[in-house]
């Protein structure tokens, strides 16, 4: 019966991320997603309160993908200065290969307030999680003590402008996206890593 349950949830998702790509979360309904769903209102309202509701459980999902996927990065990587340049390539792979949902993220802002908070709530876990693995390098001197949340900020904001051109306004390709994210903390990491502590430059595992 659990099982069945989480099946229903997932397809109502899967609905979402589909229909909110195609036709946009604003001309999206409930009724929308539950005929997409096969099921009926009942189990809709089982699961979710409103269609707000479900678009935050997607960010959520998406934003745990990126985390847990960086996280196994983390485990095989232990080079700090690599970490912080090829994290990114990790955190655009996820966008990558959800371009639907990727689509959605880079659309729904301004939409309401409460959307917009779904989203700052996002943006802010993901500048938690970056902060704390920079201050970390800090803690071990392999960073300068350097302002954290500037840094972060500014992690946050190419990805973000990065797979807008990518997804949105379809100015650039998949491999220019990661170029522009890759090539901007390339260049921070230079300023960021203590002289001290590593001979630059420093190549990453996918640079010739």
């Amino acid at each position: 019966m659990l099982a069945k349950t989480l099946e229903k949830k997932d397809k109502i998702l899967e609905c979402a991320i589909n229909l909110f790509a195609e036709k946009g979360y604003v001309h999206t309904s409930v009724r929308d997603l539950i005929d997409c769903s096969g099921f009926g209102a009942g189990t809709f309202y089982k699961h979710f309160i409103n269609k707000e509701e479900v678009l935050k459980i997607l960010l959520e999902n998406f934003l745990e993908q990126i985390i847990f996927n960086v996280y196994e990065y983390f485990k095989q990587e232990e080079d700090l200065y690599l970490r912080f340049i090829e994290s990114k390539r990790v955190m655009l792979e996820v966008f990558a290969q959800n371009e639907k949902m990727s689509e959605i993220y880079s659309r729904v802002a301004g939409i309401n307030e409460s959307i917009d908070q779904c989203l700052q709530d996002f943006d802010n876990k993901f500048l938690i999680f970056t902060s704390k693995n920079i201050q970390y390098g800090i803690n071990r001197n392999i960073f300068k003590d350097l302002p954290v949340t500037p840094i972060a900020s500014s992690t946050l904001a190419i990805i973000k402008y990065a797979v807008y051109r990518w997804v949105v306004s379809k100015e650039i390709s998949r491999e220019e996206m990661f170029d522009m994210v890759l090539s901007f903390h390339k260049s921070l990491a230079i300023g960021l890593v203590n002289g001290d502590v590593f001979n630059l430059p420093m190549k990453s595992k996918n640079q010739n």
